[in-house]
């Protein structure tokens, strides 16, 4: 291929790129005020278009790591996650908010957030034991870390349900072992439930699935 045919392809790639890029709105953009990513962050939150927000904040970041806007940037971020229901992007947000901006001022809140995202996260019990588990201990040192706060009724209203998911989940596994012939192997799990905080008596199972409205 001779150089003048390697142009002509490098140019129509250069213009077919830049249509595309055109179509979509996706104009490159770079060097602009940390005032401009900022606005163009709520925008794009407003819009419900949530990949051109993480998109904005990266360049916010990238070039105003420094600026007073990234702490609010950080918190539209992860509210706005949480309301479109995308808990690890919001749990995201909330550790760095936590890395550069967490003080005795805000960290109980930012700390119940993440404990609420995480609780919502959860919707598969059998894919996210491990994620129960670390709710569970993540809740009870909350409310040893922060007895007088603010959020106390609701981390112990999230607590109550995560064990209730658990006591749950431990008898339904129990349950399907008897099924199965495996008597030895339901006790192990009747006996996790020995020591729970809560009691089949407490709990009204849900009539579809095996945690279904227990997390709504």
């Amino acid at each position: 291929m001779n150089l003048k045919k390697s142009i002509l392809i490098a140019l129509a790639l250069v213009f077919v790129f830049a249509g595309c890029s055109k179509d979509d709105d996706e104009v490159a953009e770079f060097n602009k005020p940390a005032l401009y990513w900022y606005q163009k962050i709520g925008d794009s939150i407003a819009s419900g278009n949530m990949d051109k927000a993480d998109a904005y904040y990266i360049s916010l970041k990238s070039e105003h790591m420094r600026s007073p806007l990234m702490q609010t940037a950080m918190m539209m971020l992860a509210v706005a996650h949480m309301d479109n229901e995308e808990y690890l992007l919001a749990g995201y947000y909330l550790d760095e908010y936590n890395k550069r901006f967490g003080g005795e001022k805000n960290r109980e809140y930012i700390e119940y957030m993440k404990l609420k995202a995480a609780f919502l996260g959860i919707k598969d019990v059998y894919k996210d034991q491990k994620l129960i588990m670390d709710s569970i201990k993540g809740a009870g040192s909350y409310l040893l870390r922060y007895p007088g706060s603010t959020y106390t009724p609701l981390v112990k209203t999230i607590l109550v349900r995560l064990h209730m998911a658990q006591y749950l989940l431990n008898e339904n596994i129990a349950a399907l072992y008897d099924r199965t012939g495996k008597p030895e192997a339901a006790k192990i799990y009747r006996e996790k439930n020995k020591g729970s905080v809560v009691e089949m008596a407490d709990i009204t199972p849900p009539e579809k699935g095996i945690i279904g409205k227990i997390f709504d």
